[in-house]
């Protein structure tokens, strides 16, 4: 058994035997170098109550290089792709050490989504809305931690879905339903109108500095 096999399955081992932590792992397609890693969202954050799972890869020339890691529950959080599950986190890059784990890194990335460092985006998106409207940013979290991570229903009534059941692309995108029905109302298409708005970072303070021409403009735009 070489060196490299060795470490992962006694991190594996680690893992299965530390209960406290909540970290889990599992083989994916039976390869203890592809792996399926999971814990839950930290408490009194919008992402808590929900179960959030990452797709880990170990690479040949592991301890020395870093693991790669995304997600593969959608999360709302600025060092998060929003579409990819790609992480911007410095110890899966320069910052890597080879005295970090499987375990120790999963916890570090439990972490991030307690601490958010909108001024070095994954997605750049989320970001200013993070940096614009810090409780409309946490409203889109928590919705995003019900839909895709299992999280508690964030309203008492239907959940900020529609009511087919359908997901409220309006909260999806932590924008105001009046603001959509406003440029809905004459005329433009609403999934355009969404579009733009998230894309103009039409949110919090930022409404009043941005034109009703300019929203009107942009939705001309083919």
């Amino acid at each position: 058994m070489d060196a490299r096999l060795r470490r992962v399955n006694k991190e594996i081992a680690d893992c299965k035997n530390d209960k406290s932590s909540k970290i889990e792992l599992e083989l994916v397609d039976d390869s203890p170098f592809h792996l399926k890693g999971s814990f839950p969202g930290p408490e009194e954050t919008p992402y808590e109550g929900g179960h959030f799972e990452v797709d880990i890869r170990i690479p040949d020339s592991y301890p020395f290089q870093p693991l790669k890691m995304k997600f593969i529950t959608k999360v709302y959080h600025p060092n998060i792709s929003s579409a990819s599950g790609a992480i911007c986190l410095d110890i899966l890059k320069d910052a890597w050490s080879p005295v970090l784990t499987l375990k120790s890194t999963l916890i570090s990335l439990q972490s991030l989504l307690c601490s958010p460092e909108p001024n070095d985006p994954q997605d750049a998106e989320v970001a200013k809305h993070y940096m614009t409207s810090r409780s409309s940013f946490e409203s889109t979290a928590r919705y995003w931690t019900h839909i895709y991570a299992g999280g508690p229903d964030p309203n008492s009534g239907d959940g900020g879905k529609g009511r087919s059941g359908q997901k409220d692309e309006v909260a999806m995108a932590g924008l105001e339903k009046a603001h959509v029905d406003q440029f809905e109302a004459i005329g433009f298409e609403r999934g355009k109108v969404i579009d733009v708005l998230r894309r103009l970072n039409y949110r919090g303070a930022n409404v009043a500095k941005i034109t009703e021409d300019r929203v009107v403009e942009e939705l001309l735009k083919p």
